[in-house]
């Protein structure tokens, strides 16, 4: 990841943020055969002392990635969107995209059945408990038993992590507040969480 002090994190609790709302992970093995990405949703272990994250993988992607037995990155990429340079005004610029990314590196251990289990469950809890009527994998365990085999949990805690947080901390107040308002109710290129996000680091009240 590009080394920028102006935008570059190493807060942990920022990184658990970005994981929190952005669970959809982009994961990347270095295998024996090279590199292999693929994509699934993690989910933060929360009230720990160090940053890990759970999820599983399809049977038998988990032979592909040599899951166990190297590093992974796991990409958490969160709001994102194109900044005009008609926002800054007459002052000489040009386009850029704004962001929130981190890189988490780690070696993935696998589950045990019982782990991976509550691991899915809690999952299905996480992204269904705002339904009106939520269909929780409890509640249909024998048809959520008949698959649950063609899935392999893992953990990875997170042993080193690299985070950054582009939202034009560099820019004057003035260009800030511009910019917050294009992606939030502009015409074009709108991106309200991305301008919550700017919002909230640039301390914008």
């Amino acid at each position: 990841m590009r080394y920028t002090p102006h935008f570059v994190t190493t807060d942990p609790e920022e990184v658990m943020k970005l994981i929190r709302e952005n669970p959809w992970s982009t994961i990347v093995a270095n295998t024996s055969k090279g590199l292999v990405a693929t994509h699934y949703p993690v989910l933060l272990e929360e009230n720990l002392d160090e940053i890990s994250i759970v999820g599983h993988v399809g049977r038998p992607e988990e032979r592909t990635l040599e899951l166990g037995s190297g590093e992974w990155l796991v990409v958490i990429q969160g709001a994102h969107g194109y900044i005009s340079p008609g926002w800054y005004g007459e002052i000489p610029a040009v386009p850029t995209w704004n962001h929130s990314t981190a890189h988490l590196y780690g070696v993935p251990e696998v589950l045990s059945d019982d782990e991976n289990w509550q691991v899915l469950d809690r999952m299905v809890e996480h992204f269904e408990h705002v339904m009106p009527h939520p269909k929780l994998l409890k509640d249909n365990e024998e048809y959520g038993r008949s698959i649950f085999d063609g899935t392999v949990g893992f953990r990875m805690r997170v042993t080193r992590f690299e985070a950054r947080l582009k939202l034009s901390q560099n820019k004057s107040d003035s260009i800030k507040q511009t910019v917050i308002g294009g992606l939030d109710h502009g015409a074009h290129y709108s991106q309200p969480r991305l301008a919550a996000d700017m919002t909230r680091v640039n301390g914008i009240k």
